[in-house]
């Protein structure tokens, strides 16, 4: 980065002796914004969000754990300046797909009519996907062995916090893996429910990641 300044005197007619020159201010520093070489690309097909969703309540047993996912991450990775910012659609998740639920240790796969079930009612009464249709993220990566600080926007609300992820880096190929726990009520969500609460989803996700960035 390289800043040059420049200072001019003039003097008045008659040629007065020369005023003392004002002390030099030093140029506010140039920040270039990096080029789009040093930029990498989200590569949806290899990338892929799960989150493990749990029954609770008194009759737990009548229900189903879920398995929600997203193949639709796209955004970019900024290697020079350690942050990413990336986001998904709430209507492109799908519901129990059977290889992720083998995956995640689920049981059974449920039938067909209850995936769609889980699916619209996930959508309408819990997320509101139609208001709050895009989950957003930014992640900014620190020292060496540093969890990533990250800002995640679902629901109309931001939350921050720190996620410890493992990042590989080889050959213009980033790839960066993790998990953690989140709460819906952090992002105003009230877990689903019916029968008083007798059968319900607890508040916790458990969410898993695999990003791959080129």
């Amino acid at each position: 980065m390289l800043c040059v300044s420049v200072a001019a005197c003039t003097q008045l007619p008659g040629n007065p002796p020369p005023a003392a020159a004002a002390p030099a201010v030093p140029a506010a520093p140039i920040v270039y914004p990096p080029s789009a070489a040093s930029a990498l690309t989200i590569d949806s097909a290899q990338s892929l969000i799960a989150v493990t969703v749990r029954r609770g309540g008194l009759l737990a047993r009548l229900g189903h754990d879920h398995l929600v996912a997203s193949r639709h991450v796209t955004g970019t990775v900024s290697p020079t300046q350690n942050r990413a910012d990336f986001q998904f659609r709430l209507d492109q998740l799908t519901v129990d797909e059977a290889e992720l639920r083998i995956a995640a240790g689920l049981e059974k796969q449920p039938s067909a009519d209850a995936i769609d079930g889980t699916r619209n009612n996930m959508l309408t009464r819990v997320l509101d996907a139609e208001r709050y249709p895009v989950v957003k993220v930014h992640a900014e990566r620190g020292a060496a062995g540093q969890p990533l600080r990250v800002a995640i926007t679902l629901h109309g609300v931001t939350r921050n916090m720190a996620i410890p992820a493992e990042i590989h880096e080889t050959a213009g190929i980033m790839t960066v893996t993790g998990k953690v726990n989140l709460k819906q009520s952090d992002f105003g969500i009230t877990p689903f429910s019916v029968m008083a609460g007798a059968l319900a989803v607890q508040d916790q996700l458990e969410l898993r990641f695999t990003l791959v960035a080129k």
